[in-house]
């Protein structure tokens, strides 16, 4: 068994990826996506995950502050020929990968299993003989 079945990313995919975030955070910077949706907002590229064949990116998105990540996610892969076309020959690589956008849920992920952690049942947990002293 040489092949690898592990689903750690490659080195080479975390590099396409990395250039890849870095090309669409500076054209989202330039504001050159004509697109109503679009327009006054900020976008943070937090990470573009990449498949083994270098042929699918997977560009997580989110907009500042959060508000309309569905329609801004829309707005882009309704968009992304031309943004694909922006990017691509900044890339450097003999093929370049189809894009597509999706809305980066790790904040909320994050935001979850911190009120999860402050709840009362999981500091009864971390805590029991404080309960026992009263």
């Amino acid at each position: 068994m040489t092949a690898k079945h592990n689903k750690e990313p490659s080195q080479r995919m975390l590099r396409v990826g990395e250039l890849i975030r870095h090309e669409l955070a500076a054209l989202f910077a330039r504001d050159e996506i004509m697109d109503e949706e679009l327009y006054g907002i900020t976008l943070t590229v937090p990470e573009v995950r990449v498949s083994p064949d270098l042929k699918l990116a997977s560009a997580y998105i989110m907009p500042l502050g959060g508000a309309h990540a569905g329609e801004v996610v829309k707005a882009l892969n309704r968009n992304k020929k031309f943004i694909r076309g922006r990017i691509v020959p900044r890339l450097n690589l003999k093929y370049a990968p189809d894009i597509r956008f999706l809305v980066d849920e790790t904040f909320e992920e994050a935001d979850r299993i911190e009120s999860l952690l402050r709840s009362e049942r999981v500091a009864r947990d971390l805590h029991p003989d404080e309960d026992r002293e009263e």
